[in-house]
């Protein structure tokens, strides 16, 4: 399902989110910390600290437009009288830094308080699975990550950037060989190291180097100010700020969809203490899918079970990825032969036939992790495992995790060869391994025993 912060719209799709850790002087300090199986009424509480005064917060932009989809005539600071910064220009200066777009918007945006509300109810709701972080609330009992202005009070604008990840290789639905897995195309990312070498890269890495060099670029006009960049690591729900910020709309199936690039895209979020000139109103893309449900239908585990509705609980990405130790049984035979993360109700959508493809050197696809043989991938040792997937988001699963979902699709591919690979992870002491190999074997020796149809 792409990256999980924009597919579930936590932090992707889609969910590599994690808090990032308080340094001295940075946005949070835990006060108190609890498991929900500690306590079912225990409330996970971080206490802000307030940032020190600005000396010369100036307004960031000349004037608000549709970044993305609206093209706008730059104009240069030197020509206004108020040192402030046009929307296009910093558009600019983003894809300059190497994203593919770029958003702008003030913060409070117009639906934060919406926004903020439909994060709670589905938080509250169960929908988040065994992603407790995402219940942390601070000391007025406001969820940390449901709008910015509660980790950051300081925060006056957002500027939202999108990397397309689109390639032309087959997509996840499209015929493979029999033994194939699928690992989620945003995790085959790679570029070339200084020898020529192509080398797996982690998009955390390297959009946020980009976005760091936006704010370098930013300072050289309008230091001092405050300002945090975040890629899947931050308490934001990156999908409400894109939004707001003009950069799309949200999909059925939960996802960004961009009018002209789709949703393979990656979101990254620099928030900064700069204002915004609230002389046009924000413009935002409106909603598109109209009356498809092509992802809804598309959902093999159900997980998108109304439009615009994720019980991430029920989500492939999630349970691949995220969820740790055994996964329900009714739940396998959905996940087919998906290893890591899941595209399929981004492949269905009509939006990204016509998307543009990437040729991003940063973020490159490897081909050796599209459509991979299951049998090769189950020989791996752990030591094996970390030189291949070295510096890629594969490894956010964990050694333990992949095998694990190696035995849910080597059940699911009906190859009666393959079964003594499982055999071995009977006795595994990792109790989802070890539940997923027995589901596997038992399923193959079920298919085995079948007569045949006529």
């Amino acid at each position: 399902m792409g990256s999980m912060a924009n597919t579930l719209g936590l932090a992707h799709s889609g969910i590599c989110t994690r808090t990032a850790k308080a340094k001295p002087g940075e946005y949070a300090e835990i006060t108190r910390e609890t498991s929900a199986s500690e306590s079912p009424e225990a409330v996970t509480c971080v206490r802000f600290r307030s940032w020190r005064p600005q000396l010369n917060t100036i307004s960031l932009y000349a004037e608000k437009g549709a970044i993305g989809s609206v093209s706008n005539t730059p104009t240069s600071p030197a020509d206004l009288r108020i040192p402030s910064l046009d929307p296009a220009l910093v558009r600019a200066w983003a894809q300059e830094a190497g994203f593919t777009e770029a958003g702008l918007v003030a913060l409070p945006h117009p639906a934060d308080a919406r926004d903020a509300a439909r994060f709670e109810q589905w938080v509250l709701a169960g929908r988040a699975g065994s992603m407790h972080y995402l219940e942390r609330r601070a000391e007025d009992l406001q969820l940390v990550r449901a709008r910015a202005g509660t980790p950051f009070p300081w925060a006056h604008s957002a500027i939202v950037c999108f990397a397309s990840y689109h390639s032309a290789q087959p997509l996840s639905l499209d015929p493979a060989r029999p033994g194939a897995g699928w690992i989620a195309r945003y995790a085959w990312t790679s570029r070339k190291d200084a020898a020529g070498q192509q080398r797996p890269s982690d998009y955390h890495k390297v959009l946020l180097r980009r976005l760091k060099a936006l704010e370098t670029r930013l300072r050289t006009e309008f230091d001092p100010f405050e300002a945090r960049a975040y890629v899947d690591t931050g308490p934001v729900v990156e999908r409400s700020l894109a939004t707001a910020a003009g950069l799309g709309w949200t999909g059925k199936n939960t996802c960004l969809i961009h009018p002209r690039l789709g949703s393979f895209g990656f979101l990254a979020v620099l928030l900064t203490s700069l204002e915004v000139r609230q002389d046009r109103p924000q413009l935002t893309v409106p909603d598109r899918c109209g009356s498809c449900r092509r992802c809804l239908d598309a959902c093999p585990t159900r997980a998108l079970d109304a439009p615009y509705q994720m019980d991430a609980a029920r989500c492939i990405s999630y349970l691949t990825i995220e969820h740790k130790g055994p996964i329900a049984e009714q739940l396998m035979d959905g996940i087919g032969r998906q290893l890591f993360g899941c595209d399929i109700c981004q492949d269905v959508c009509p939006w990204n036939r016509k998307a543009p493809i990437s040729a991003d050197p940063d973020l490159a696809p490897r081909p050796e992790l599209v459509n991979p043989a299951l049998e090769l991938l189950a020989q791996l040792d752990e030591p094996a495992f970390e030189r291949l997937f070295n510096g890629s988001p594969v490894r956010r699963a964990g050694f333990q995790g992949l095998r694990r979902n190696l035995a849910i699709a080597i059940g699911n591919c009906g190859q009666q060869q393959f079964a003594s690979l499982l055999e071995p992870w009977l006795a595994a002491a990792d109790d989802g391994l070890r539940a997923a190999a027995q589901w596997a074997i038992a399923k193959l020796q079920t298919a085995e025993n079948q007569p045949n149809q006529p």
